[in-house]
């Protein structure tokens, strides 16, 4: 578990914010970051928010969890994120049609958990069908299909799947 005080408290707001981003929608709240269609999003102090300090509808939020291989880089589900070693920084996502069934896109416009500080920087990328996938670094992020939360059974696929790999410090207190 993360922290033993708001293990309950998270557990809920994940479930809120899967059930908002199931809904749908897009944020139009990212600001161009340079090359090849990249946008940032405000993190932390900036970040747009819906009713009560909600995320907004069709966010993704990012947090840092503990797998097996130490901290990674999660959806607020708990479904680590994976890079794939055929993507470039800045590029197109390159993981499409039969490997997306595999690999699905992280998609939405990117948030950081409250109690995270990503040492890097989430931003998103076009895809061929016009959605906005998000990135850390520059780089595309994906999940790997029927994983269950915190499973890293993805890391090493092909030698070309990667968790990201965070330091502990990532996570801040909350009080």
């Amino acid at each position: 578990m993360r922290k033993s005080g708001w293990a309950v408290a998270a557990a809920g707001i994940s479930s809120l914010v899967l059930l908002l981003t199931a809904c749908g929608g897009s944020s139009s709240s990212s600001s161009a970051a340079g090359n090849s269609g990249s946008t940032s999003t405000p993190t932390a102090a900036g970040q747009p928010s819906g009713a009560a300090g909600l995320p907004a509808k069709g966010s993704t939020v990012l947090i840092v969890e503990h797998s097996n291989l130490g901290w990674v880089l999660a959806e607020a589900s708990g479904l680590v994120v994976y890079t794939y070693g055929a993507d470039t920084k800045g590029g197109s996502p390159t993981c499409t049609g039969s490997c997306a069934a595999i690999w699905p896109a992280v998609t939405g416009a990117p948030l950081p958990g409250p109690a995270d500080t990503l040492p890097g920087q989430l931003g998103t990328v076009s895809t061929g069908n016009g959605a906005k996938q998000i990135t850390y670094n520059g780089m595309p992020l994906y999940t790997f299909k029927g994983a269950k939360a915190l499973s890293t059974k993805g890391n090493g696929v092909d030698g070309k799947w990667h968790v990201i790999k965070l330091p502990a410090s990532a996570i801040t207190s909350l009080g």
